[in-house]
Formats: C-alpha cells, sequence, structure tokens
C-alpha cells in the first residue's frame, strides 16, 4: 500500500517538478490537469443518471443493472426504493471522497499528495473489505483510508447541509441527522447529511454476495425513496462540489 500511495504521489511530484523545468506556466497548467483527474464530481453525476432515467421509464431491471455499476451490494433484487437508497447513499458518500477530500489534500500538499490520497482511496475501494485473500492487504488500505477521510467527512457534512439549506432550507435537518446518528464512521456522516438534506430516510440491511450487513438509520422518512431523490441527490452534489471548490481555493489563497 505503501508502495503504491508513494509511488503516486512521486509520479505527481515528479511531473510537476518537469514542467516548472520547461516553464512555471506550464507546472500550473499541469497542477491543474492532475487535480482534475482527482475529482469525480461530473463522473458521479454520469453514472448516476442513467438510473434515475431506467426508474424514470419503469424499466426497474435496467436501474438495477445500472446501480449495480457504482455500489458494492447485491441489486438483483432490489424494489425501486431500494435502487433509490442504493444511488441516494452512493452520491452522499462519494461526495466525501470523490470531492471534498482530494480538495483537501491538495490544499495541504498540493497534487502529489492529492494523488496519494486518491491512491489509498481507491485500494480501499478494491480490496478493502473483507476477503480471505485481501484481509491483511485490505485492512492496511481500509485502515489509512479512514483515517485519512476523518476530517474531510465533517467538511462533507458541512458542505451538505450548507447545499441543502441554499436549496430547499434543510440544512438544520441535515446536522440533525447527523446528530443522531450514533455512529461516526466516515461514510456513515456523509450519507447522513445528505438524508437530512433531502427528508428521507437510508440505511438499513444491505446484501453484499448474499451475506447481509446491516446499517445504521439515517435521516428521517418524511418523503418517500422515489426516483426524484436521485435526481435532488446529484443538485445537492453540485452545490456542495462548488461549496468545496471556493473554500479550498480560499484556503489556498490565504495559505500563500
Amino acid at each position: 500500500m505503501l508502495v503504491i500511495a508513494g509511488g503516486a504521489w512521486l509520479a505527481a511530484w515528479g511531473l510537476l517538478r518537469a514542467a516548472a523545468a520547461v516553464s512555471p506556466a506550464l507546472a500550473w497548467a499541469a497542477e491543474i490537469m492532475l487535480l482534475y483527474v482527482c475529482l469525480s464530481t461530473r463522473d458521479l453525476a454520469v453514472e448516476s443518471w442513467p438510473v434515475y432515467r431506467a426508474l424514470q421509464r419503469g424499466d426497474l431491471r435496467d436501474a438495477r443493472r445500472k446501480v449495480s455499476m457504482i455500489v458494492g451490494r447485491d441489486t438483483d433484487r432490489l424494489e425501486e426504493p431500494e435502487v433509490v437508497r442504493a444511488g441516494v447513499e452512493t452520491i452522499g458518500e462519494s461526495t466525501l471522497d470523490g470531492i471534498v477530500a482530494p480538495l483537501f489534500y491538495a490544499v495541504i500538499g498540493g497534487a502529489p499528495l492529492a494523488w496519494a490520497y486518491k491512491a489509498v482511496n481507491t485500494l480501499d475501494s478494491m480490496v478493502g473489505f473483507r476477503s480471505v485473500r485481501y484481509i491483511r492487504f485490505g485492512r492496511a488500505a481500509a485502515t489509512v483510508d479512514r483515517a485519512l477521510n476523518r476530517i474531510p467527512a465533517w467538511l462533507t457534512v458541512l458542505f451538505l447541509a450548507f447545499a441543502g439549506q441554499l436549496l430547499w432550507r434543510s440544512g438544520g435537518r441535515s446536522l440533525k441527522a447527523v446528530a443522531r446518528l450514533g455512529s461516526s464512521e466516515n461514510s456513515y456522516v456523509a450519507e447522513a447529511a445528505i438524508a437530512g438534506a433531502l427528508g428521507v430516510r437510508l440505511g438499513g440491511v444491505n446484501l453484499y454476495q448474499g451475506k447481509p450487513t446491516e446499517t445504521p438509520w439515517m435521516g428521517e422518512a418524511m418523503r418517500p425513496l422515489g426516483r426524484e431523490r436521485i435526481a435532488e441527490a446529484i443538485r445537492v452534489m453540485y452545490v456542495a462540489s462548488a461549496l468545496a471548490a471556493v473554500c479550498a481555493l480560499g484556503a489556498q489563497w490565504l495559505l500563500t
């Protein structure tokens, strides 16, 4: 894990050094491109919209197939509310590790540190789950990823709550959902924040390779888990992403 994360940092650092040797403008452009590929705002929306469109035309089978591409749980028997729940939970969690956390580490250590973070986060997604084959390698990735996401998770809560406040004046409800969560797990606090912003209840039992895993309840069921919640979650994610980018630029300006 250290070799992969360190290699990602070294590759980005080396590229920036080589670009700086040519011209400062080229180094600036290279850093922008390196940061651009670390952020998954557009990709998250691109992968989520097909789920919404499939539900909109009443094709539940296709919606299950589409959502299986962005979640790790079993999706072949999910009904529409559970498909929506899977999509919304993924949008909330990915706002953390696909947007806020890379920006946070970019402010601290530029594109090289953002790349190192993404390497660890990708390892966690690939091998961080418990299995006989990856138990040691996966545990290392999962432990470091959990530590790296601790501060960004709570920043994500603030950005999602602020986004909910701007869109529907639901910021207080978002913060209340996090306060009532009873868990400080990084992904759960982000999911609870978006649950509160949308006025829905997330969490429950998920199946992974046929084995049930229970997650905490998040938010209140003020509104049904209909297909429109996916579109609304994408809107919240975009606003939160813009807020995070503005704050990152402001922090960078203050630090330079």
